[in-house]
């Protein structure tokens, strides 16, 4: 089954219990609780092209409402997330065609602050953590740039989940 998590922050904790997350299905992760919520519409599919790091391309079909990271990580394309969505690195950047950049709503300023250390930053650069995959963006190709800066270890990459 398909599953499409919604973010919601400690600030909300407030407003639920221990029991709750368990009833609900929900999952706690670092101070971040994810609550699923199942997806099975063929319709809320988006399909589109990864271009790797060596040019070959890697095609795949994701549900509206993820990421362009949690996309690759579902489809084991190299990229890497070492801050796994918070906007806290740049090692998730990727290039945009023009046609999706500018569709797209602008980057926040802490996305612009952390694109500002990127490897090979160019016009069409998005943190791919930032973009939510919607209709819209059906048949879209995603470039990846050929390194990136982890300001961990050079070169680490973090497990999946």
């Amino acid at each position: 089954m398909n599953q499409i998590f919604k973010q919601v922050y400690f600030n909300n904790l407030k407003r639920f219990n221990r029991r709750n997350f368990v009833n609900n299905k929900n999952q706690f992760f670092s101070g971040v609780i994810y609550r699923q919520f199942s997806s099975s519409n063929n319709n809320d599919k988006v399909t589109f092209t990864f271009i790797n790091k060596d040019g070959s391309k890697t095609q795949v079909t994701e549900d509206v409402g993820k990421n362009i990271l949690e996309a690759a990580h579902d489809n084991d394309v190299d990229l890497e997330g070492a801050c796994e969505c918070s906007c806290a690195c740049s090692t998730c950047h990727v290039y945009l065609e023009p046609r999706i950049y500018n569709i797209l709503p602008e980057p926040t300023d802490e996305e612009n602050d952390m694109l500002d250390l990127a490897f090979q930053l160019k016009e069409n650069s998005r943190l791919g953590c930032q973009i939510k995959l919607t209709k819209e963006l059906e048949g879209m190709e995603v470039t990846l740039p050929s390194a990136s800066r982890n300001m961990t270890v050079d070169g680490y990459k973090p497990p999946k989940h």
